[in-house]
């Protein structure tokens, strides 16, 4: 495994475990971010600022936008109907079956082990919950969880975080 010599990285790329990274004929943009064990084929894009955490899947024919989060084991997919062998049985080989684009809006966060079926698009600021298989289109700003993916309304309005609340600790002292 390895970063092949026609991946074009953007400035400020962190790979933090090139060798333990499968990544050839992709476009990387600035500022990303992508984890170990993360395989990213050719024709795939990312745009800028984007984080791949660990053992992601990104085939060709999948568009990631700016500032997009792709948690650990996420996994696209890009053909409709796959298959390994043809109606004689001879080893498909590549070209041999019609990659199904799929797109993922600037913003977007996909939660880790979810599943992302090829030819839909992940709407702007959508958020995808955890392990959820995503089927359909997913609006913007919105958030959807379970499988198949089902939209349980907007996506929070914190984004990615809670609030961060002061607390004042009490301490608690002895008197002797």
């Amino acid at each position: 495994m390895a970063v092949g010599p026609d991946v074009e990285l953007g400035r400020g790329v962190v790979i933090h475990h090139p060798e333990l990274v499968n990544l050839y004929g992709c476009k990387i943009g600035d500022q990303s971010k992508i984890a170990a064990f993360v395989e990213i084929q050719r024709g795939a894009v990312l745009g800028r600022r984007v984080k791949v955490e660990a053992f992601a899947f990104i085939p060709t024919g999948v568009t990631i936008e700016d500032g997009v989060f792709i948690g650990p084991h996420v996994c696209f997919s890009n053909d409709r109907y796959p298959s390994s062998v043809d109606e004689s049985g001879d080893l498909l080989q590549v070209g041999e079956w019609q990659v199904t684009p799929t797109m993922v809006r600037k913003r977007a966060s996909i939660g880790a082990n979810a599943t992302i079926v090829c030819g839909v698009t992940v709407g702007e600021g959508a958020m995808v919950g955890a392990g959820a298989t995503v089927t359909h289109d997913v609006p913007p700003d919105s958030l959807v969880v379970g499988n198949p993916a089902r939209l349980i309304g907007p996506r929070p309005k914190w984004w990615s975080r809670p609030p961060v609340r002061s607390r004042k600790r009490r301490l608690n002292t002895v008197e002797h």
